[in-house]
C-alpha cells in the first residue's frame, strides 16, 4: 500500500475516500490520539482530507486542520502542535490526477517502515477501534502555520546580501518560500504563485523542461538565482544566474559537500552520482548509500554522525533542523551559500561530474519484470546488489534498475566516468530491461 514515498495513485482507482477513511482509522486505533491533516492545492485534496479526518475522529483521536499547507509545513507543525502524529495529503509532484497520503512524527520524520506496515496491516485487516457517540474526537483549525514555518527559516539562515531571487511555485503550496527569502532581505519574484492543483503552468515535477520560463526569466534579468518546487514544495531545484539549470546530482553534491565534515557522513540513495563520493571526499566526509526514496533517507539521516541526506531528485534533509525534505529551508540554505561563496554557477563548476543516462520503462507487471531483470544480471555480472532494484558496479562505473515505487515504471541508471563508458552501461541495462519487459 505505501511506495518509496507514502501513498500515491490515481484518484478514485487507487487513492479514494474509503482509503483516506481507513488510514485515518488506523492512526488513531494505533494510539495516535492528537493529529495534524493539512494538504496541497489538487481538487481532490479538501474531500481526502475531510475523509482521514472523520477516520480519526470516528476512532477518538482530535484533529488539527491546517487546510492547504505545505508538506514540510504539515510535518513541521506536528511538533509545534505537540501532535503524535500528521497527515500531508499530497502526490507530491506527481501529476494532477493522482492524489496521496504521507504520515509523519513528531520528530518531522516519516512515519518509518515498521510503522508503514502497522497502519497497512490494519487497513487490510479493516481492524478499527470504532468509538460510540460520547468517545468521538474533536476537531480544530489552526490558520498560523504558514507563519510558523516561515519563522523557522528566518531563524535558520542568516543571509547577509541583497540577492535578487525568482522563485517559481509551480502553483502549489510553497508560497512560504518568498516570505522567508523576504523576511531576510532578498528582493523576491515569484512565478505560478496563485495556488491552483491542476498545475496549469507547468507540470508539478521541477525538470528543467518543465521549469523552463523559470530559467528564461533568471538569464533575462538581473536575478541572482532561480528556485523551483512541486506542488507541496518537499523539492526544490535551482537555476544560477545565467539561467543555467542545476542538475540534482551537482545540488546534493554541493550540499552535501558544504554541510558535512571530516568524518562525518551524508546519507542519499544508491542511484546518485560519483560526483558525490568525490565531493565529500573533498572534506574526508563519506556517502553513505540508501534504498530510493525520502524516507529511507530520512531513516538514515536519523542515524549519529549523518549531517545531510538527500536525494538528486530534489529532496534535501538537514537533520538538525527538521527530518522532512523542506523545500522551502533548502532554497533559503542555497541562498545563504551564495552570499557566504559566491555565485551559485562557480559553486557548480567546482562539483566533478561524470556521464549519467536515465530513462523510464513503462510496464504493468513491475514485479515480474524485475525478477527475470534480477535472474538475467546475476548471470553476467559479480559485483550485484539488490537491497532495492538490481545495482551493478563494474571497474567503468555502474548501473541502477529499479521499479518505481510510485508509478507503473520500471527506472533505468547508468553512470561512468567517461562518456563511452556511461553508453555501455546504460545500454547493456537497457538491453536487459527491454528483454524483461
Amino acid at each position: 500500500m505505501f511506495g518509496t514515498s507514502g501513498i500515491r495513485g490515481e484518484v478514485g482507482d487507487v487513492v479514494t475516500c474509503d482509503l483516506a477513511l481507513a488510514v485515518g482509522r488506523a492512526l488513531a486505533s494505533e494510539g495516535y490520539e492528537k493529529v495534524v491533516v493539512g494538504r496541497d492545492p489538487r481538487e481532490s485534496g479538501e474531500m481526502l482530507s475531510d475523509a482521514v479526518s472523520a477516520g480519526l475522529r470516528e476512532c477518538g483521536a482530535d484533529v488539527v486542520r491546517l487546510g492547504q499547507a505545505a508538506t514540510p509545513t504539515v510535518a513541521r507543525s506536528v511538533g509545534w502542535q505537540d501532535a503524535d502524529a500528521g497527515v500531508s495529503v499530497t502526490a507530491s509532484h506527481n501529476p494532477a490526477k493522482d492524489n496521496g497520503l504521507k504520515l509523519w512524527n513528531p520528530s518531522g520524520q516519516a512515519f518509518d517502515t515498521a510503522q508503514r506496515e502497522t497502519i497497512a496491516e490494519r487497513v487490510r485487516e479493516e481492524d478499527a477501534d470504532l468509538r460510540p457517540w460520547d468517545g468521538l474526537g474533536g476537531q480544530r483549525r489552526w490558520e498560523e502555520a504558514d507563519e510558523y514555518h516561515a519563522t523557522a527559516l528566518d531563524e535558520a539562515v542568516d543571509i547577509e546580501d541583497d540577492l535578487t531571487v525568482v522563485v517559481d511555485v509551480g502553483n502549489g503550496a510553497g508560497g512560504v518560500t518568498a516570505e522567508a527569502l523576504q523576511r531576510q532581505g532578498c528582493t523576491v519574484t515569484t512565478l505560478n504563485a496563485q495556488p491552483d492543483g491542476s498545475f496549469p503552468a507547468r507540470p508539478s515535477e521541477p525538470t528543467e523542461e518543465a521549469c523552463t520560463r523559470l530559467w528564461q526569466t533568471v538569464a533575462a534579468t538581473d536575478a541572482d538565482l532561480g528556485i523551483a518546487h512541486d506542488g507541496d514544495a518537499d523539492r526544490m531545484q535551482a537555476v544560477t544566474a545565467d539561467g543555467e539549470f542545476v542538475s540534482g546530482d551537482v545540488l546534493l553534491a554541493l550540499f552535501a559537500r558544504e554541510t558535512a565534515s571530516e568524518g562525518d557522513l551524508a546519507a542519499a540513495p544508491l542511484n546518485v552520482s560519483l560526483a558525490v563520493d568525490d565531493a565529500l571526499a573533498e572534506v574526508g566526509a563519506s556517502l553513505t548509500r540508501t534504498k530510493v526514496g525520502d524516507v529511507f533517507v530520512a531513516e538514515r539521516a536519523a542515524e549519529p554522525n549523518v549531517t545531510f541526506g538527500g536525494e538528486e531528485s530534489g529532496a534535501w534533509i538537514w537533520p538538525e533542523e527538521i527530518l522532512c525534505p523542506d523545500g522551502p529551508l533548502a532554497a533559503c540554505k542555497l541562498a545563504e551559500l551564495v552570499t557566504e561563496r559566491g555565485p551559485l554557477a562557480d559553486l557548480v563548476g567546482e562539483i566533478p561530474t561524470y556521464p549519467i543516462e536515465r530513462t523510464n520503462v513503462r510496464t504493468d507487471e513491475k514485479e515480474a519484470a524485475m525478477e527475470r531483470i534480477a535472474a538475467e544480471v546475476a548471470d553476467h555480472y559479480e559485483d550485484v546488489t539488490t537491497d532495492d532494484g538490481v545495482r551493478v558496479e563494474t571497474d567503468d562505473g555502474w548501473f541502477l534498475v529499479r521499479a518505481s515505487g510510485t508509478q507503473p515504471l520500471i527506472r533505468v541508471t547508468a553512470e561512468g566516468r567517461t562518456e563511452l563508458q556511461a553508453e555501455e552501461l546504460f545500454e547493456a541495462a537497457s538491453e536487459i530491461v527491454e528483454k524483461a519487459t
